[in-house]
Parts: C-alpha cells; sequence; structure tokens
C-alpha cells in the first residue's frame, strides 16, 4: 500500500465559505486561522510556489476541509486533534505528520 498525505484545512467546505475565507485572507490576513491555507493558497487561487512542489513530488497527496475530514475519518480519529493537520499514512491508519 502506498502512502499518502492527508492535509486538513482549518476551514468548512461550501462556496459562501471559500468566498468568505478569500475575502478574510485579503482584509486581515493576521488573524486568518488556517496557515496550511496560507502556505498552498492564495485568496482564491493555489500558490504557484506549492502548486509547483505538489505537482513535482511522488507522494500522493489528498486535500479535505475540516468538515469533510470528519465525514470521511470520524471514526478512527475522532476530534482529539486541532485543525490544520496534515497527517501520512495508507488506508485508514495514519500518524500525525505536522500539527499546529
Amino acid at each position: 500500500m502506498q502512502e499518502k498525505l492527508i492535509f486538513v484545512y482549518n476551514a468548512d467546505s461550501g462556496l459562501g465559505n471559500i468566498l468568505i475565507d478569500g475575502a478574510h485572507k485579503i482584509f486581515s490576513p493576521s488573524t486568518y486561522e488556517c496557515k496550511l491555507c496560507e502556505i498552498t493558497y492564495g485568496a482564491f487561487t493555489e500558490n504557484r510556489i506549492w502548486k509547483k512542489f505538489r505537482e513535482a513530488s511522488s507522494m500522493t497527496m489528498e486535500f479535505l476541509y475540516k468538515d469533510e475530514f470528519k465525514n470521511l475519518y470520524a471514526s478512527k480519529f475522532g476530534y482529539k486533534f486541532d485543525f490544520p493537520i496534515v497527517l501520512v499514512g495508507a488506508d485508514t491508519t495514519f500518524d500525525v505528520f505536522v500539527s499546529t
């Protein structure tokens, strides 16, 4: 089984949330609570340097908003850590790779 990284943003999915988060990044970036978002995305588009790294990497990566993660993996992990977080593993066995 190939290992993968799961990146979980400290934000919820949905167009409304994406628009609000984008505006927050523009008007008050110092108070935005998702540092993972700062690394991977600008206000609305993927960071060029991050995108280049991601596309060149041989590691499988999955990107989820925290509500999506909780729906997919709640039975395994529950809510015992804070978001954002990066996990590493295969299938449903994951370890914390980077946390806040």
